[in-house]
């Protein structure tokens, strides 16, 4: 089983509460006289009350193309990158010459080479290091890095791996754009990073890790979702797709496939002492406790870290996680799960033992 040795997750240091984000949105991106009062209501819906930002707020004014957008992107995503894989590699133990393979993603900015490339030297990583970045799987990247970690360390038990996530979905936000989607995503979500240090099981049992490990993972494509969520890339960057349809595949899908990976391992879902859930929005976490039958409480850290910094795409469910083993974390050989949906449309599973 793969061991979970450390996750560290970080944020930019711009932090607002959510009226002023609001206020700011409603006077530069759709003009003074343009929907200010349908702003204030969706954002207030999506029961966000704070979020982190990349830049100071006055500055978003100045993003007037998707080059000066991505150029902040590059600035500040370098900067959250070395912070989080830096704060786990020293809480884990290990020296970042001692990590085999990377994988990186975002989704919220470009650059080529890669993020993983551009922290390397910075860091110190081997020349002879692993380097596997992830693009396009948007809010699902969470749930599935660590799944795909976890195969890479099943072939190789005796190596570390480190999954790097930075959004910084601010910078993304359209000019101009009065639709649903862009006003919904204006209000939800925020900026922020995390990285997740794994060992094979080898080497965990040789240094006696105790982080949780992975037990299993499951992967689902849904049929006919393309258009569910995603980007147009265009002239102007990134412009969200984002449609309503989410909670109703909860429930027509993710409580099947949630019992089903329990079900391989003879578990149910009250077994389950932590639900570490990526917070999608308020329906879509609501969808879930209603799906699996399950109180508020249990999706607690979920609702939490909506609140507090919003929805971070790929990086949310590790801040969850983290959240979760530093002030929650249930009895030594508890089950957990890790789960994420996304772009595809598709969700990801992740069975833990605490």
């Amino acid at each position: 089983m793969t061991s979970l040795a450390a996750v560290h997750a970080v944020l930019p240091p711009h932090r607002y509460p959510q009226d002023k984000i609001t206020e700011a949105f409603a006077e530069h991106v759709l003009g003074a006289m343009k929907s200010q009062e349908v702003v204030r209501r969706v954002h207030t819906n999506t029961r966000v009350g704070s979020r982190y930002l990349s830049l100071p707020l006055e500055q978003y004014k100045e993003l007037t193309d998707f080059t000066a957008a991505n150029n902040a992107y590059l600035q500040v995503a370098v900067d959250l990158a070395v912070e989080a894989i830096g704060g786990a590699l020293e809480q884990a133990g290990i020296a970042a010459e001692e990590v085999d393979v990377i994988l990186s993603t975002t989704v919220t900015g470009l650059g080529v080479p890669s993020l993983d490339a551009r922290i390397a030297a910075r860091l110190g990583f081997r020349p002879d290091i692993k380097r596997i970045p992830l693009f396009g799987l948007g809010c699902v990247a969470g749930a599935a890095g660590i799944a795909r970690m976890h195969d890479y360390l099943r072939g190789w038990p005796g190596h570390v791996g480190v999954l790097l996530s930075v959004e910084l979905c601010s910078l993304t936000i359209q000019r101009d754009d009065t639709s649903m989607a862009n006003l919904v995503a204006s209000g939800l979500f925020g900026d922020g990073a995390a990285a997740v240090v794994a060992e094979g099981w080898q080497r965990a049992e040789l240094r006696g890790s105790t982080g949780p490990s992975v037990l299993d993972t499951r992967s689902h494509l849904y049929p006919d979702t393309e258009g569910v969520m995603g980007w147009d890339i265009g002239g102007q960057g990134f412009k969200i797709v984002l449609t309503a349809e989410v909670p109703d595949l909860v429930h027509q899908y993710l409580g099947k496939d949630i019992r089903s990976l329990l079900a391989a391992h003879d578990l149910a879902v009250s077994d389950v002492g932590a639900w570490v859930s990526h917070p999608g929005g308020p329906r879509i976490i609501e969808a879930i406790e209603d799906e699996l039958g399950v109180g508020p409480d249990a999706l607690e850290m979920t609702w939490l870290s909506l609140a507090e910094v919003g929805n971070l795409s790929s990086a949310s469910v590790l801040h969850v996680l983290r959240d979760t083993l530093r002030d929650r974390p249930p009895p030594a050989g508890s089950p957990g799960m890790l789960m994420a949906m996304g772009p595809g449309f598709c969700s990801e599973l992740v069975l833990l033992r605490w």
